[in-house]
């Protein structure tokens, strides 16, 4: 059998080229993994790229030391990635090379609109991250994974609030699925489960005209009756309607229907 392989030239012709195609792809490899690891490739410069107000210097310094070792063809770019994205204010990282030794960051930060609880910040996008901030911010209070809802609901909340200029303090998504929000001035909001829009709207019309003049006083207001509402005298302990008349001491009265 060996010897008739020995009389086949076509066969040993392709034998040679299958040798001499793994030999050539060996001495390429060769070649490319000693060009690689040469110092004639070394970074020399690394821009870091976006609007950072909360990132310091310092910590991109650090960063940049402890992740981006190697040369223009060794550096780990993924987890110069994974670096950078611990860092407690960034949201969002890309990490490129740009011939023929440079290598570009380009970093997004978080924007804390909330405080999560007492446990984090939540940012313009509705996500809850973990970073230290001393800014006066609103508080979320809700169930796991419920910060995104309240993110949407606290933009148009603090819209239409600033018609009459004020301003949500804290909002809480109950376990029920029940609204409050406390205003900056003190006063409690309740507005239930269903027809948010259509309460915080009541809750407008008559701002001006009936709560203002007496905000100072009042403890909350409950819209979650379905022709009126009801609010709170804080010193007095009374409950008053929306038509103006007090009711029982200590207690809550149902309001009669709102009229216009």
């Amino acid at each position: 059998m060996l010897a008739d392989a020995w009389d086949r030239p076509a066969l040993l012709n392709a034998a040679a080229n299958t040798l001499y195609a793994i030999a050539t792809v060996l001495g390429l490899y060769a070649v490319f993994f000693l060009v690689i690891h040469l110092p004639v490739f070394p970074m020399k410069e690394v821009r870091v790229l976006g609007e950072l107000q909360n990132v310091t210097r310092e910590q991109v310094e650090a960063t940049v030391r402890q992740q981006l070792t190697g040369n223009f063809f060794t550096v780990d770019i993924a987890g110069a990635r994974k670096g950078f994205e611990r860092l407690p204010w960034v949201r969002r990282v890309e990490v490129r090379r740009v011939w023929p030794d440079g290598l570009h960051v380009v970093l997004e930060e978080h924007v804390a609109i909330a405080r999560w609880g007492d446990s984090g910040l939540v940012n313009t996008h509705g996500e809850v991250f973990s970073a230290a901030s001393d800014a006066k911010l609103p508080v979320f209070n809700g169930p796991p994974g419920s910060a995104g809802e309240i993110a949407r609901r606290y933009v148009a909340f603090r819209d239409e609030l600033a018609r009459v200029r004020q301003a949500p303090a804290e909002i809480t998504l109950t376990a029920r699925r029940a609204w409050e929000m406390r205003l900056t001035s003190g006063l409690l909001l309740k507005l239930g489960r269903d027809q948010v829009e259509q309460r915080m709207a009541t809750f407008l019309s008559v701002y001006e005209g009936t709560v203002a003049p007496v905000s100072t006083r009042l403890e909350y207001v409950d819209l979650r009756y379905p022709n009126g509402f009801a609010v709170r005298i804080s010193d007095v302990g009374t409950s008053r309607r929306s038509d103006g008349r007090p009711g029982p001491r200590g207690t809550e009265t149902k309001p009669v229907e709102r009229r216009s």
